[in-house]
């Protein structure tokens, strides 16, 4: 077993055994991915390539047979067992291999739907079998970085910026938000990217208004704030970046925009450090686009964790109040939105560390200004 999942199931199972359970059923993708190296994909909420099942002493991975070589390649740790009947149907047979009475499942994933068939199989097979939920186990852990998890990440970041960077100089009043969103695509590929870690957000003028809009026909005109957020997928791990610029000369309202914009990100990513509250980072950016006057255009919360699913725990926002811990890593991206004009958010990456912040970012938010 390597040593980085050695370490992780480790600590899983002395965290599982504060549950009532003799077995965790683990059905989240991004959980199977971190605590095995199996990297099948689910496709929906009505497809799954698989589940760990974890206890004590012995690790399966149930999959079917599109994955079963791919899972004793990636997952060398795990029993391969390939159910053919589905796995709501041979669940029994499974807990029957584990000596289990009692499986903790993780709710986050596991539909209304299938966990009554499960229930429904499990009744047939005539045995005192349960299914008992238990939330975020793995989650906990994936949300402190480890180094090698960190550096996955800068790399993926320096190719998310440096495609940016190339399509610049291609960018001209008259293109569309597709064309833009397209190209952009492209040269992310062509640097390495596995895939995009979301759909790119492209919104030129009032389109950047809407914090999550999609590319569409739309033209880039001069004057009008053109708004980029995306990212990409480097084994597994994901990137998160917006920045936020012009083609040509910008209007008046541009500049003094994006300098509250900038000042509330660079307030908040100045405060990040181990031991302070997510709520407090995140008052430290809304309190100041608030001052200046657009605290009713800044709705969303100013970020969250990234890590192999693009949105992780902690949520920096108004709602929770978390305390920051050495190695998570999170996006800080203020905005301010006007439906009649246009939007404007800046995002960083970064990493939460005893002393301060450690921004992964290799560009600054005025480095993709064409001034």
């Amino acid at each position: 077993m390597s040593l980085s999942f050695s370490s992780r199931i480790e600590t899983f199972r002395s965290r599982m055994a504060a549950f009532d359970v003799d077995a965790m059923m683990v059905l989240v993708e991004e959980n199977r991915r971190y605590l095995s190296g199996f990297t099948g994909e689910d496709n929906g909420y009505d497809e799954s390539a698989g589940a760990l099942f974890i206890t004590k002493d012995k690790l399966l991975l149930a999959t079917d047979s599109r994955f079963v070589f791919q899972a004793e390649v990636e997952a060398p740790d795990y029993e391969v067992y390939c159910y053919k009947k589905g796995l709501a149907a041979e669940l029994p047979e499974i807990l029957s291999r584990l000596s289990a009475r009692r499986l903790g499942f993780e709710p986050a994933r596991l539909s209304v739907k299938d966990h009554e068939r499960m229930t429904e199989f499990l009744g047939k097979a005539q045995a005192s079998l349960q299914l008992a939920p238990i939330h975020d186990l793995v989650e906990s852990l994936r949300v402190i970085k480890d180094e090698n998890e960190i550096r996955t990440m800068r790399e993926a970041l320096g190719i998310t910026e440096k495609a940016l960077q190339m399509l610049l100089s291609d960018l001209v009043p008259g293109m569309s938000e597709k064309k833009a969103a397209w190209l952009l695509e492209q040269k992310l590929r062509d640097l390495g990217a596995e895939g995009l870690s979301f759909p790119s957000i492209v919104a030129g003028g009032v389109n950047a208004a809407k914090p999550h809009a999609h590319p569409s026909e739309n033209l880039f005109t001069e004057k009008a704030p053109v708004l980029f957020d995306w990212g990409i997928k480097l084994q597994g791990y994901c990137s998160d970046i917006t920045r936020t610029f012009f083609l040509g000369k910008p209007d008046t309202r541009f500049m003094p925009l994006f300098d509250v914009v900038k000042t509330a990100q660079q307030r908040a990513i100045a405060a990040i450090r181990d031991g302070v509250s997510t709520k407090e980072i995140d008052a430290l950016a809304r309190d100041y686009i608030a001052e200046k006057g657009y605290g009713a255009f800044f709705g969303h919360g100013l970020g969250h964790g990234v890590g192999l699913a693009i949105h992780e725990a902690p949520r920096l926002g108004p709602l929770q109040d978390i305390p920051l811990k050495s190695g998570m890593v999170v996006t800080v991206e203020p905005g301010i939105y006007l439906p009649e004009w246009g939007g404007i958010r800046l995002e960083n990456m970064v990493v939460v560390r005893e002393e301060g912040p450690e921004i992964l970012n290799t560009t600054t938010v005025e480095d993709f200004l064409p001034l």
